[in-house]
C-alpha cells in the first residue's frame, strides 16, 4: 500500500498573508507566574498559526476535547484543512469538529449559519461568494481566547460567540436588526479532498422531534467511512423546520428525512437572541444526546464560557514562567494551548466509543477516556514526551487507546488513526516508539504485552510499505516503493523501538535481530557524497542525485517531505553510529555545520510545507526537529544551546503566520515548549533530555513527584544564550542531558547563562548524552 501523501491534498488558493494581525511587541510587563492564579489564558492567542501554512483554528475547545466548535471559512484548499485561513473574507458558518494543524484535512461537521431574512442553500465559494450564504467579515471584529470566539458580521449585524465543553458545543447569535431569523444547518458541509466535487457523504440522516434536532451521516474523505451524529437544541425553539434533500424542499410536515445531500431550515420568526447546544458523538444519536444531557444542562452560555476558561488555565498554570519578552510569553503559553488541544478524546460520557474494528466498545472499570486523533508521524517527536511531563495522568489512557487500536484492528499497529478509522497516513509505525517510551517512563496501565504482538507482527510479519524488502536487504528500493529512503531509516528507528519492548516481554532472541537491525539506515549511506540517498533494487545508487531533491525520477519521491540533507541525520536513535557511519566526529561537525549554511533553495515540487530555513535545515517539518540538539553528542553543546535560539527567536513569532510549518496536532508547539524549559528529547524512546538554551529566566513545574521541577536561568536572554555551568538540587551537574526521572521526581535544575560559549561543558565522553547504549 502507497503511503498518504499528505500534500497530495494540496488545493489552489489564496496565499497573501497578513503578519501583523494580532501582533504585539515589547519587553514584558507581565507578572511573574509561577502556577498562581492569574488569568494566564490572556495570553493564549488562538490566531498564531491561522496564517501561513500553520493550519490551525481560532475556535473553542477545551483540552483534548472532542469538540471544536470554530468558524469555516473555507473548505477546499490545503491552507484551510482546519476549516479557517486568516487570509479569506468570507465565512461560511461554524463546524462543531476540527483539526488542528494537520497537513491533511478532514471533519467540519455539523456547521450552522445563523441568518435573517431570505434563506439561501448555496455555500458558494471563497473565489465566487455572490448569491451564497457565505458572510462578510473583519479581523478586528473577531475576539478569541480558550473555549471562547466571537465574530461580528458587519452588512447583517449578526454577533456569533462560540464555547464548549468536551462533548458539546454552544453557540449565542445576536441579531442587531429586526428581521425573520434562522438557523441554517447545512449537512452537507465538510472538507472536500477534491475541491471539484462536494464532501463525500452517505448514509446521512436528519430528524425533528419535539424540541430536538438530530442526525447521522458517515463521510469518506481522508478517514474514509468516519461516522458522525449529533443532538441539537435551541432556546428559543424553532417554531417551524424546513427540510431539504439535494437542494430541493421536503413535503411539509416532513420530520425525518435520508440521503447523501441534506439540509434543515430553523425559522424563529423575530427573534434577537438564540442559542444553540450541540452534543456530537462517533457511537450513535443516543450517545449524542446523553453527551448533551450530561454537559450542557441549562442555557447559560457565559457558564459554559466560565467553566471552559477555567479548564484551560488548570493547565496553563502547569507551568509557572517569568523573564523573557512579552512575545515569548505570548508564544509559550499558545503553545501549550495548541499542544493541549490533542489527542482528542473520543468516548462518549457513558464510555462507549466506536473502536478501528468499526464496533461499539465501552471502557473498561479504571479507564476514564479513550482518545484518537494521532499525528503520530510527527507527535512521537516531542508532544508525546511533553504530554508525559506535562499530563502525565492522561499517559496511560493515550498510550492504552493505541494499544486498544491494535487489538480491534487485528494486530495492525496504528499509523495515523482519526475517529475510527486509521488513515495509514505517513510513514514508519511510530506508535512502537510511544508505547516503548511510556515503558521506559514507568507509566502503568498499560497492556505492553499486548502492544509488543501487534509490533512484531508488524517487524517480522508485515510487508506493508515496503517491509519484506526492507528485511530481506536491509533496505527498500527506490525503483520499487516509495519514499523509499526516509522509509528505511524510520524502519530503523522502528527497530531500535521495538528491541526495547521485546526486552521488556522477554523475546531475547527478537531483540538480538532487531538492535541489528536498527543500523540498517547505514546500507543507504554513499561516502562518495557524504549522504543517505536512494538505491535500485540493483544495488545501483538511483540517478540524478542532488542533496536538495526529493527524489530521482517523477514516479515518486524517495524522502518523505525531507531531502538528502535531513534525511541523513534522521537515524535519531545512533547518533554515534551516524558518527562512524559519516568517518569520525569531525565529519559528523561539518555535516551538522553544512546544514545550517547551505543554500536553502528547494526544487519546484517539494512540498510547501518544508519551510523555516536556516540553511536546509527545515524547521516546518519534524524530520529537521532534533537535528540542532545533534551537536551535544559531539561534545559541543555550546553550539546546540546557539542553533537552539536562533531556531526559537526567528521561527516562532506570535502572529497569525507564526509558524515555520503545519503545527501538526501540537508537534510544533510542543518542540517550543520543551526548548524553552531547556531541553529536548532526541530519541524520545529512552527518557533522555538533552540541553539546549531555556529561554526564560524561571520556570515552574507541577509534577507527580515529591515535589516541583524547578528551573533557574538567571539573565537568559537572546544574548545570554549559552550555558556556563549546570547544578541539579544544589550540586554541579557536568552532564549535557538529564533524565526524564529525575525531572518527574522534582527539584531544582539551574542554567548559569553567559553570552559566551563555554567550550569545555559536556566537551568530555563521559558528559555527552548517551545513544543505543554508547557516550
Amino acid at each position: 500500500m502507497q503511503p498518504c501523501h499528505r500534500r497530495a491534498f494540496l488545493l489552489s488558493g489564496t496565499s497573501a498573508l497578513l503578519t501583523a494581525c494580532h501582533a504585539t511587541g515589547g519587553k514584558s510587563s507581565f507578572p511573574v507566574t509561577k502556577g498562581g492564579n492569574g488569568n494566564l489564558g490572556t495570553l493564549v492567542d488562538p490566531f498564531i498559526g491561522t496564517g501561513g501554512h500553520g493550519h490551525t483554528y481560532p475556535g473553542a475547545s477545551v483540552p483534548f476535547g472532542m469538540v471544536q466548535v470554530s468558524p469555516d471559512t473555507d473548505n477546499t484548499r490545503w491552507d484551510s484543512v482546519s476549516g479557517y485561513h486568516i487570509d479569506d473574507p468570507t465565512m461560511l458558518g461554524f463546524s462543531h469538529t476540527h483539526l488542528s494543524g494537520t497537513g491533511v484535512g478532514d471533519m467540519l461537521d455539523v456547521l450552522l449559519r445563523p441568518g435573517q431574512g431570505r434563506v439561501t442553500l448555496d455555500p458558494g465559494s471563497l473565489m465566487h461568494p455572490q448569491g451564497s450564504y457565505r458572510a462578510r467579515f473583519r479581523h478586528e471584529d473577531e475576539q478569541a481566547e480558550p473555549g471562547y470566539y466571537r465574530v461580528r458580521w458587519p452588512d447583517e449585524g449578526i454577533v456569533s460567540e462560540l464555547t464548549a465543553t468536551g462533548r458539546a458545543g454552544m453557540q449565542r447569535y445576536h441579531f442587531e436588526r429586526d428581521g425573520e431569523a434562522f438557523v441554517l444547518l447545512d449537512f452537507t458541509h465538510g472538507i472536500r479532498t477534491d475541491h471539484n466535487r462536494p464532501t463525500r457523504v452517505h448514509d446521512a440522516s436528519l430528524c425533528w422531534s419535539g424540541a430536538l434536532l438530530s442526525g447521522s451521516r458517515m463521510v469518506s474523505e481522508w478517514a474514509s467511512g468516519r461516522e458522525i451524529c449529533f443532538a441539537l437544541e435551541f432556546s428559543p425553539a424553532p417554531h417551524h423546520v424546513a427540510f431539504f434533500v439535494d437542494d430541493q424542499p421536503a413535503a411539509d410536515g416532513t420530520t425525518t428525512v435520508s440521503g447523501t445531500s441534506l439540509k434543515a431550515v430553523c425559522h424563529f420568526g423575530r427573534a434577537r437572541d438564540i442559542i444553540t447546544r450541540t452534543g456530537i458523538s462517533s457511537v450513535d444519536v443516543n450517545g449524542a444526546k446523553h453527551n448533551l444531557a450530561t454537559e450542557i444542562t441549562d442555557w447559560d452560555f457565559d457558564g459554559v464560557r466560565a467553566r471552559a476558561r477555567a479548564e484551560w488555565e488548570s493547565y496553563l498554570q502547569r507551568i509557572g514562567i517569568s523573564g523573557a519578552t512579552s512575545h515569548q510569553h505570548r508564544i509559550m503559553r499558545t503553545a501549550m494551548y495548541h499542544a493541549l488541544l490533542g489527542p482528542t478524546r473520543i468516548n462518549d460520557c457513558d464510555g462507549r466509543y466506536r473502536g478501528l474494528d468499526r464496533q461499539v466498545h465501552t471502557l473498561p472499570p479504571g479507564r476514564k477516556d479513550a482518545y484518537s486523533t494521532y499525528s503520530i508521524w510527527d507527535t512521537y517527536r516531542a508532544e508525546h514526551p511533553l504530554l508525559t511531563l506535562l499530563c502525565p495522568e492522561r499517559v496511560p489512557d493515550i498510550v492504552q487507546s493505541l494499544v486498544e487500536m491494535m487489538k480491534q484492528s487485528g494486530g495492525q499497529v496504528p499509523v495515523w488513526p482519526l475517529q475510527d478509522v486509521d488513515t495509514q497516513c505517513m510513514t514508519g509505525y511510530h506508535a512502537a516508539s510511544v508505547v516503548s517510551e511510556a515503558a521506559n517512563k514507568g507509566f502503568g496501565g498499560i497492556e505492553y504485552a499486548a502492544a509488543w504482538r501487534a509490533i512484531r507482527r508488524r517487524a517480522f510479519a508485515s510487508t506493508d510499505g515496503g517491509m519484506g524488502e526492507y528485511r530481506h536487504r536491509g533496505w527498500i528500493p527506490a525503483d520499487r516503493v516509495g519514499e523509499s529512503t526516509s522509509r528505511t531509516v524510520e524502519y530503523s528507528f522502528d527497530d531500535w523501538a521495538a528491541a526495547q519492548l521485546a526486552t521488556r516481554n522477554g523475546a531475547r532472541a527478537d531483540a538480538r535481530t532487531l538492535l541489528a537491525r536498527c543500523h540498517s539506515y547505514r546500507n543507504l549511506y554513499d561516502s562518495h557524497t557524504g549522504f543517505i540517498r536512494p538505491r535500485l533494487a540493483s544495488g545501483r545508487w538511483a540517478e540524478p542525485f542532488s542533496a536538495n531533491e526529493m527524489g530521482h525520477s517523477g514516479q515518486w519521491r524517495d524522502y518523505t517531505e525531507s531531502n538528502p540533507w535531513q534525511a541523513t541525520l534522521l537515524a535519531q536513535h545512533d547518533v554515534y553510529g551516524m558518527m562512524d557511519m559519516m568517518g569520525g566526529e569531525g565529519k559528523f561537525l561539518s555535516f551538522l555545520d553544512g546544514i545550517f549554511a547551505a543554500n536553502p533553495a528547494l526544487p519546484p515540487d517539494a512540498p510547501p510545507d518544508i519551510s523555516g530555513q536556516m540553511g536546509q535545515y527545515a524547521h516546518g517539518n519534524e524530520p529537521s526537529h532534533h537535528i540542532a540538539y545533534l551537536y551535544a553528542y559531539a561534545g559541543r553543546p555550546w553550539q546546540t544551546q546557539d542553533r537552539v535560539r536562533m531556531i526559537q527567536t526567528q521561527l516562532y513569532a506570535p502572529r497569525p503566520d507564526g509558524m515555520a510549518g503545519n503545527e501538526d496536532v501540537g508537534q510544533m508547539s510542543a518542540w517550543f515548549i520543551l526548548s524553552a524549559l531547556g531541553f529536548y528529547p532526541v530519541d524520545p524512546t529512552t527518557g533522555i533530555y538533552v540541553f539546549g538554551s531555556p529561554l526564560f529566566t524561571y520556570m515552574h513545574l507541577q509534577t507527580t513527584g515529591p515535589r516541583a521541577l524547578i528551573i533557574e536561568a538567571p539573565g537568559a536572554s537572546d544574548t545570554r544564550r549559552f550555558i556556563r555551568g549546570v547544578s541539579w538540587n544544589g550540586q554541579p551537574w557536568t552532564k549535557s542531558w538529564i533524565s526524564h526521572q529525575q525531572l518527574a521526581n522534582g527539584g531544582v535544575l539551574h542554567f548559569d547563562m553567559a553570552d559566551e560559549p563555554n567550550y569545555t561543558f559536556g566537551k568530555e565522553h563521559k558528559d555527552r548524552p548517551p545513544s543505543l547504549g554508547r557516550t
